[in-house]
C-alpha cells in the first residue's frame, strides 16, 4: 500500500476531518504527524500552549499512541519524515493565516502538499461580491455567506484509514510536553461534550443571556474551534435542528469568525497595521504615564469595576466574556488613548482562545480602524456598560473581592464611596471621551 502523511495543525480531531476522507479514497495508509514549531510556540501564551499539549495528548490517545510528534522547522521536518516513510503525498487542512500560507508554500516546494477542507465553515476567499471583490462590511457578507452555504459534516474517525506505527519510523520523535498548569479539558471528546451541554442547557436562552457576563451563559467553544477539536459545520448542523432566535444568533457568531478570517486572508498586513490607513495618523499617548496606565489596565486596578473584573478574569482564567472584551478594549483605546496593538498583543499572550484574525480585528473594530468598525464616536461608558450588562453586580463581585460588600448594581458607580483598598478611577471618563472624539476628528479632517 502507498503511504500518506497526515500533518495535523489546527484540526486536532478525527471526526469530520476531510483530509482523512481524501486519504481513504486514495487507498493509502496514513502516518499522523504534528510538528512543534518554535516560531508558533514562542508567540503563544502559556495557556494556549498548555491547551495545545492537552489536545495533542487526547489525539494521541485516539490513535492508540500512534501520533508522531517531532520538533523543528516544518519546512525541513515535514519533507524529511515524508521521505523516511516514502509518502507520496502530505495531507493537510488548508491554512489561510499569514504565517501558515508562507510556511505551506515553502513546504510545497519539497513535497506534494494536498489541502482538503479548512478550519472554517466557508473558507476565506469563497464569499465575494458579484465582481469577485471581498466584502468589507459584515452584514452583506453574512447574507452571501448564508446563500453560499457549507458542506455537511463528513463521517470520519480513527477507522477511516489504516494508521502506521511511528515506532517504525526513524525520526526524532519527542514526547508531548506536559502542561504547566491545569485548564479546561481539551480534545475532540471534550469539545463534543461541551457543545452538547451548551445546546441542552444554555442555547435556548443564548439570545437574551449572551451579553450578561455574570450568568456564564456563553458556550466557551472558542478554544475548541481555535485548535480544531470540533469543526464549525458540526455545530452548524446541530444549530439547524433548532429553529430559534438563539440558534440564529449563534450561527451569526460563527459567521463573524469566518468573516474575520476572510479579512485577514485578503489583507495579511491588518494583523499588525490599521486596516483603515487613515488611522495611522491618530495620536496615541506614550511615555511613563502611558506605561503606568497600561500596567494598571493589565493588572485590573483602573478603578472602573467592570474593566477591572474583566482583566482579573483574564489573568485567572485565560479567558474573558466577549461583551467585557469590548468594554475593556474601548476603555484601553478611547479612555487611555493607547495603541490598539498593545492591547491586542496582551490579549494574544493571555487568552487560551487567542486567534489572530478574531483578536486583531476585534480590537480594530473597537478602535474604529478596522473593517465594519465601530463608529469613532461610539465610546463605551464603562460604568453604564457595567450597569446594563451586569445589572446585579455579580460579575464584578466575583472578580473584584474589594467590592463584595457592596450590593446590587451600586457596585458599578460606587456613588456612596469606595473601599479604601480599591483604587480611585485613573481617568475622568467624561473628559477622556471628549479627548478621544477630538483625536478622531483630527484624522477625519482633509
Amino acid at each position: 500500500m502507498d503511504t500518506a502523511l497526515v500533518w495535523f495543525r489546527r484540526d486536532l480531531r478525527l471526526g469530520d476531518l476531510p483530509t482523512l476522507h481524501t486519504v481513504a479514497e486514495s487507498g493509502a495508509r496514513a502516518l499522523g504527524l504534528f510538528v512543534l514549531d518554535d516560531r508558533l510556540l514562542k508567540t503563544s501564551g502559556g495557556a494556549r500552549r498548555d491547551f495545545l499539549f492537552r489536545s495533542l495528548a487526547a489525539l494521541d490517545d485516539q490513535l492508540d499512541g500512534r501520533l508522531l510528534v517531532v520538533k523543528g522547522d516544518p519546512v525541513d521536518v515535514v519533507p524529511t519524515v515524508a521521505k523516511k516513510v516514502s509518502a507520496e503525498e502530505v495531507h493537510v487542512s488548508a491554512d489561510y493565516g499569514p504565517y501558515g500560507r508562507e510556511r505551506d508554500a515553502a513546504v510545497a516546494e519539497h513535497v506534494d502538499l494536498v489541502a482538503t477542507g479548512s478550519p472554517y465553515a466557508v473558507a476565506p476567499g469563497r464569499v465575494t461580491k458579484t465582481g469577485g471583490e471581498p466584502y468589507r462590511v459584515f452584514t452583506p457578507y453574512f447574507r452571501q455567506w448564508l446563500e453560499h452555504g457549507w458542506r455537511a459534516p463528513i463521517d470520519t474517525g480513527r477507522a477511516t484509514v489504516e494508521w502506521l506505527d511511528p515506532d517504525d519510523v526513524k525520526a526524532r520523535r519527542v514526547q508531548i510536553p506536559e502542561p504547566e498548569s491545569d485548564g479546561c479539558p481539551a480534545g475532540e471528546a471534550a469539545a463534543l461534550q461541551r457543545w452538547a451541554e451548551f445546546c441542552e442547557d444554555d442555547l435556548a436562552g443564548y439570545e437574551d443571556a449572551r451579553d450578561r457576563p455574570g450568568l456564564d451563559a456563553t458556550s466557551r467553544m472558542s478554544v475548541y474551534l481555535k485548535y480544531g477539536n470540533i469543526h464549525p459545520r458540526t455545530m452548524l448542523r446541530d444549530l439547524a435542528r433548532r429553529r430559534s432566535k438563539s440558534a440564529e444568533q449563534y450561527r451569526r457568531q460563527l459567521a463573524w469568525r469566518d468573516f474575520y478570517a476572510d479579512i485577514l486572508f485578503q489583507r495579511p498586513d491588518s494583523a499588525r497595521e490599521n486596516y483603515d490607513r487613515r488611522f495611522d495618523r491618530i495620536r496615541y499617548d506614550s511615555g511613563p504615564d502611558a506605561e503606568e496606565a497600561y500596567s494598571a489596565w493589565c493588572e485590573g486596578r483602573t478603578g472602573f469595576p467592570i474593566v477591572d473584573a474583566g482583566m482579573r478574569q483574564l489573568k485567572a482564567e485565560a479567558w474573558m466574556h466577549n461583551r467585557v472584551r469590548m468594554i475593556v478594549a474601548s476603555f484601553f483605546v478611547k479612555d487611555l488613548h493607547l495603541p490598539w496593538w498593545w492591547g491586542a498583543r496582551y490579549f494574544m499572550n493571555r487568552l487560551v482562545d487567542g486567534d489572530l484574525a478574531n483578536n486583531q480585528h476585534g480590537w480594530q473594530w473597537t478602535a474604529g480602524s478596522g473593517t465594519d468598525a465601530s463608529p469613532y464616536f461610539r465610546v463605551f461608558n464603562p460604568t453604564t456598560q457595567g450597569e446594563k450588562f451586569d445589572p446585579d453586580g455579580e460579575y464584578v463581585r466575583r472578580w473584584v473581592p474589594e467590592l463584595r460588600g457592596i450590593s446590587g448594581k451600586a457596585v458599578h458607580a460606587l456613588k456612596d464611596g469606595r473601599p479604601e483598598d480599591y483604587p480611585p478611577p485613573i481617568v475622568d471618563h467624561a473628559h477622556e471621551r471628549q479627548e478621544a472624539l477630538a483625536r478622531y476628528g483630527e484624522i477625519k479632517a482633509p
